[in-house]
């Protein structure tokens, strides 16, 4: 029955316009980003490479420039989609009147908070992978295949991959990135459990996110960037270090699975005590 339940969310939510607002918008964006590294050349790579006595030829690559995309948009487009879905799983139905009806039938609310999760997580996994494919495909139209050059200085990553290596390394990031995108959903979620607007539910996600990232990157806070919850959705980055710290990985992900069931938990507990059906 929870299968069944799960695919009925499923219709509904794919079944919605705006469910595909964020797949296009990564689509034209990353291909947009492409198109300006192929102008420029990689001129700003090509003189921080050279610069450490190394040439730019192997390394101007599409692995390469699905990276240099990847960097801005996983920390900027992607929470805003993720949150848009989160935000409208419950408090859209509850403005709408359906929720009302859904309520009728002999489920319990916790098995429908559960139900609608999961939709929002099947979500959350498609649109990360259409965030790597879309990545590779657009950076594959105007640059070749090749070996794997990343520079994070605010992580103090500089490290260079072979194509094999660097793909690797690549579908790690991506899947570490759920992390990241489960995270942010599932604060979109547990706001909208709360007797809120869809588009209030979005904003509330997205506004303590945005804390999070502006404090995180305050260099009067620097001590204290573990206890942020940027610092640990940014695990993906870690899987392009020239030693994965995998403790470090590991650390993360389960504070951040930590995170989630206390979302969810403080959702339900929100949502058990509404009044929605009088």
């Amino acid at each position: 029955m929870l299968l069944a339940q799960l695919k009925n969310e499923l219709w509904k939510l794919f079944g919605k316009k705006r469910t595909y607002i964020g797949f296009a918008m990564l689509l034209l964006a990353e291909n947009g980003v492409c198109f300006a590294l192929y102008k420029t050349h990689f001129s700003f790579q090509k003189r921080l490479l050279e610069g450490n006595g190394f040439s730019m030829e192997p390394y101007a690559s599409a692995l390469t420039t699905a990276l240099i995309v990847l960097s801005p948009i996983a920390p900027l487009l992607l929470p805003l989609y993720v949150a848009l879905i989160g935000g409208d799983l419950v408090a859209k139905e509850a403005e709408d009147g359906t929720l009302r009806m859904i309520l009728c039938r002999p489920i319990s609310r916790v098995r429908l908070l559960v139900t609608k999760w999961l939709a929002g997580a099947v979500f959350s996994v498609a649109l990360v992978i259409a965030l790597g494919v879309f990545g590779i495909l657009c950076a594959r139209i105007w640059f070749p295949w090749g070996s794997l050059f990343f520079w994070s200085p605010e992580d103090q990553i500089f490290t260079m991959f072979d194509a094999t290596t660097g793909l690797g390394r690549y579908a790690a990031a991506m899947l570490l990135m759920l992390a990241e995108a489960f995270s942010i959903m599932g604060v979109a979620f547990m706001f909208s459990c709360f007797n809120v607007k869809p588009a209030a539910a979005t904003i509330l996600a997205l506004s303590v996110m945005l804390i999070d990232f502006i404090c995180y990157h305050i260099p009067y806070f620097q001590d204290y960037q573990p206890w942020f919850l940027t610092y640990h959705m940014r695990v993906w980055v870690w899987a392009l270090e020239e030693h994965v710290s995998w403790w470090k990985i590991w650390q993360s992900l389960s504070i951040l699975v930590g995170f989630n069931f206390t979302f969810l938990v403080v959702g339900c507990t929100a949502f058990q005590v509404r009044d929605i059906k009088s």
